[in-house]
């Protein structure tokens, strides 16, 4: 479509300008980008050390502790997929596939079990951070 408008100070005519997508496309994905969060590994490194501390974790942390686990997960999964690096190695394949099932767990209701989950989560991410940094898909400066 070649339908022109007049604009101010301009001689030429001026397309209109066509959006990519409809409407609805476009709010879903800028409420994506919206909800974006980078990836840091200190956070993720002070969750990790939280959780695997020889102090267990209090019942009201738990919770807390499960949603920030679950959050590094996806982005760190999701980064190892987005690099294929988990094609490349079939160590960080197999982090990738149990980091995936850990997410979609629900947490126990029991407190002892709650925190076996959530360490078990831990050590995915701890493990999957240092295949990463050895692929040189991050760096291990926080």
């Amino acid at each position: 479509m070649t339908d022109t408008v007049p604009a101010p100070g301009w001689t030429h005519p001026v397309r209109k300008a066509v959006l990519p997508g409809t409407p609805e496309g476009l709010k879903r994905l800028l409420e994506k980008v919206q909800s974006w969060a980078p990836y840091v590994d200190g956070l993720l490194l002070d969750d990790v050390a939280a959780v695997l501390d020889d102090h267990m974790p209090c019942e009201d942390e738990v919770v807390e502790h499960a949603q920030r686990l679950s959050s590094h997960l996806t982005r760190l999964v999701n980064l190892a997929v987005a690099s294929k690096v988990d094609q490349r190695d079939r160590k960080v394949a197999d982090l990738v596939a149990r980091g995936r099932e850990l997410r979609s767990e629900e947490l126990p209701g029991g407190y002892g079990q709650a925190v076996g989950h959530i360490r078990r989560m831990a050590w995915t991410l701890n493990e999957l951070l240092e295949l990463m940094v050895k692929h040189q898909c991050l760096t291990d400066e926080p």
